[in-house]
């Protein structure tokens, strides 16, 4: 059965990011969240970048999005790509990992705490 194309409901600007993100986090997030975890060095390295992605989406003065996130790691690979650069194709050695890949990891470490409730001063 066909269904008619103004009932097939077009992916949103949502989706798109999410699922984005969500690739970004199944290549790079999950194991290079778990590296730093276990080596402080990379963990220093991505706490810089995230500090320096948010700077840069202007997280101070706004809250960051999904969407904010997923256009940062588009054009960064896109910008990356331009000058050479391309991603692994086999398993990552984070400690030899380069700019680029630190940088979309920091993206990965932002976007995990999306939503999370802003830590409160304690109450009085």
């Amino acid at each position: 059965m066909r269904v008619p194309s103004n009932r097939v409901p077009a992916p949103t600007a949502v989706d798109s990011a999410r699922t984005t993100l969500v690739t970004l986090a199944t290549a790079v997030g999950l194991d290079g969240l778990a590296a730093a975890s276990a080596e402080p060095g990379l963990l220093a390295a991505v706490d810089q970048h995230a500090a320096a992605v948010r700077e840069s989406l202007h997280g101070d003065q706004r809250p960051l999005t999904a969407a904010a996130l997923a256009g940062y790691a588009e054009g960064l690979r896109s910008a990356a790509r331009d000058h050479g650069w391309s991603p692994p194709t086999g398993p990552l050695d984070w400690s030899e990992a380069d700019w680029v890949l630190v940088r979309l990891l920091a993206v990965c470490a932002l976007t995990a705490v999306l939503g999370a409730p802003a830590a409160q001063p304690p109450p009085l």
